[in-house]
C-alpha cells in the first residue's frame, strides 16, 4: 500500500511537461543533424531540393493557429501526445524515404507533429504551473530539451564512431568544411548504398523514441485539466500588442541564427561538420545547466529587466558577428548567441501574467503563427538581396532588429497583468470583451 503515495508523486504536470520537452528534440535533434548529409548522400539533394523542404518545413510553423480549431475534437494533453507521436513518426520513417518527394512527405508529417506540439507544449505549460513558480518550471523544461539534444547527439556519434567511422574522415569532414564539395558530393554517391542502412537506423531509433515516450505519458499520466476552459476559437487581442510585437521580432531573431549564423561560420571560418556539432553540443550543455538558473532570476527581478538584458545582449553579438574576423571569437558568439534563447522564458512568463487565463491555448496557436513569418520572408529576402552584397548586411540588420526588440522591452511593465499589459499604449478593459 505505501507504494501508491510513491507513484503518484512524480505524475505530476510539471514531470508530464519535463518529459514531453525532452521526448521531442530527441528526435528532432537526429533528424536535424543527420538531414544535409543524408539528402545528399542517399537522395542526391541539391541546393534547389533542400530550398524546397526547409520551406515545406516552415508552412505548418506558420499555419499553428489552427491548432486551436482541433481543440474543438481534442483535449490539449490529448493532443500533446498525438503530435509528439506524429513528430517521432515523421522521423522514424525518414530513412525508408531516399528520394525528393518521399522526403518531403517525412518532412511534412514530422513538422506538423513538431509544430502543433511545441504550440501545444506552450499552452499547456501556461496552464498548468502556477505563476509563482512558472519561470523555473520553464527553464527546467528549457533544459530537459538540451538533455534529450545531447542524449541524441550522442546516439549519432556512438553509432557513427563504432558503425561507420569512415564517415567522420571522409564526406562528412569535405561537405561541412567547404572545401571540394564537387568531389565531396561524387564521394558521397559513391557510399550512399553503404550508409543507408545507418541513416535507417539512426532515424528509426530517434523516431522510436520519442513514440515511445509519447506512449509511456499517454498511459502514466492522469489526465490533467487546466485551471480553466479554454476558447475554442481564434483569440486576437488588441490590448497582447506588446507580446504579438515582441514574439514577431524574436522569430526575426531565430532566423539570423538558424539560417546564417552557421553558414557564416562554414563559409568564412571553414567550419567542419564534426566542428559544427561540437558548438551544438557546447549550446545545449551551457543551456541545460544555465536555464534553470534563469528562471529563477526571471521570477526575481521580473520579466522587463530580463528582455532589456536579452536585447542589449543580441544587439552586441549581431554586432560583432558583422566584424569578426577570428574562429575562435566567431565561436564563442555561436554559443553566446544561443544561450539567449533562454530569455524566452521571459516573453512565456510574461504572457501567463497578463492573459486571461481562457486566452492561453488561442493565443499559444497565434503566436506561433507570428512567430514564424519571420521564418517565411527573412531567410528569402536576406539571403537573395543582403548576403551576396556582404554578410555583415545580415548581421547588421539582426542588430537593428534586436535594437527595436529593446525599446519594446521598455514598455514592459515591471509588474505586468490584466489592464498592466504595458507601460504606453494601453488598450482600456472596455474596450476588450472577455469573449
Amino acid at each position: 500500500m505505501s507504494q501508491v503515495p510513491e507513484k503518484t508523486t512524480w505524475r505530476t504536470p510539471e514531470v508530464c511537461l519535463i518529459l514531453m520537452a525532452a521526448a521531442a528534440p530527441f528526435s528532432f535533434s537526429i533528424w536535424m543533424t543527420l538531414l544535409n548529409n543524408f539528402t545528399v548522400e542517399a537522395a542526391g539533394f541539391t541546393g534547389k531540393e533542400i530550398g524546397i523542404l526547409q520551406s515545406l518545413r516552415e508552412i505548418p510553423g506558420f499555419l499553428a493557429f489552427t491548432a486551436v480549431f482541433l481543440l474543438l475534437v481534442l483535449r490539449e494533453q490529448v493532443f500533446a501526445v498525438l503530435a509528439l507521436a506524429m513528430l517521432g513518426l515523421g522521423v522514424a520513417i525518414t530513412g525508408l524515404f531516399p528520394t525528393a518527394y518521399g522526403l518531403y512527405f517525412t518532412t511534412i508529417i514530422m513538422s506538423v507533429g513538431f509544430h502543433y506540439f511545441e504550440t501545444i507544449q506552450m499552452s499547456l505549460s501556461l496552464q498548468w504551473l502556477p505563476k509563482t513558480i512558472a519561470p523555473r518550471a520553464l527553464g527546467r523544461q528549457m533544459s530537459a530539451r538540451s538533455v534529450g539534444s545531447l542524449l541524441a547527439y550522442g546516439l549519432i556519434f556512438g553509432a557513427i564512431f563504432l558503425l561507420a567511422p569512415d564517415m567522420l574522415d571522409g564526406v562528412m569532414g569535405k561537405v561541412g568544411g567547404g572545401h571540394g564539395a564537387t568531389e565531396a558530393v561524387a564521394e558521397a554517391s559513391a557510399m550512399s548504398a553503404e550508409h543507408t542502412w545507418l541513416y535507417i537506423i539512426l532515424y528509426a531509433c530517434g523516431g522510436g523514441v520519442t513514440i515511445a515516450l509519447a506512449l509511456f505519458i499517454w498511459l502514466a499520466f492522469p489526465r490533467i485539466d487546466g485551471h480553466e476552459v479554454q476558447h475554442k476559437h481564434m483569440v486576437f487581442r488588441k490590448r497582447y500588442w506588446l507580446y504579438y510585437a515582441l514574439t514577431f521580432m524574436g522569430g526575426a531573431r531565430r532566423q539570423i541564427f538558424v539560417v546564417f549564423a552557421g553558414f557564416l561560420l562554414v563559409t568564412k571560418f571553414d567550419f567542419t561538420v564534426i566542428e559544427i556539432a561540437g558548438l551544438y553540443l557546447a549550446n545545449h550543455v551551457v543551456t541545460m545547466w544555465f536555464a534553470p538558473k534563469l528562471g529563477g532570476l526571471i521570477s526575481r527581478f521580473g520579466e522587463r529587466k530580463a528582455l532589456i538584458v536579452e536585447y542589449i545582449g543580441l544587439i552586441i553579438v549581431f554586432g560583432s558577428y558583422a566584424v569578426v574576423e577570428t574562429a575562435s571569437v566567431a565561436a564563442a558568439l555561436y554559443v553566446l548567441d544561443h544561450l539567449f534563447f533562454s530569455f524566452a522564458i521571459a516573453q512565456k512568463s510574461y504572457l501567463q501574467k497578463i492573459a486571461d487565463g481562457r486566452d492561453i491555448a488561442a493565443t499559444s496557436s497565434v503566436s506561433f503563427s507570428i512567430n514564424h513569418i519571420a521564418a517565411v520572408v527573412i531567410p528569402a529576402v536576406f539571403g537573395a538581396v543582403l548576403w551576396p552584397i556582404s554578410p555583415s548586411l545580415v548581421f547588421i540588420a539582426g542588430a537593428i532588429m534586436a535594437a527595436v526588440s529593446l525599446v519594446l522591452s521598455f514598455n514592459v511593465p515591471s509588474e505586468p497583468g490584466p489592464g498592466n499589459e504595458v507601460m504606453w499604449g494601453k488598450v482600456s478593459a472596455a474596450a476588450v470583451p472577455a469573449e
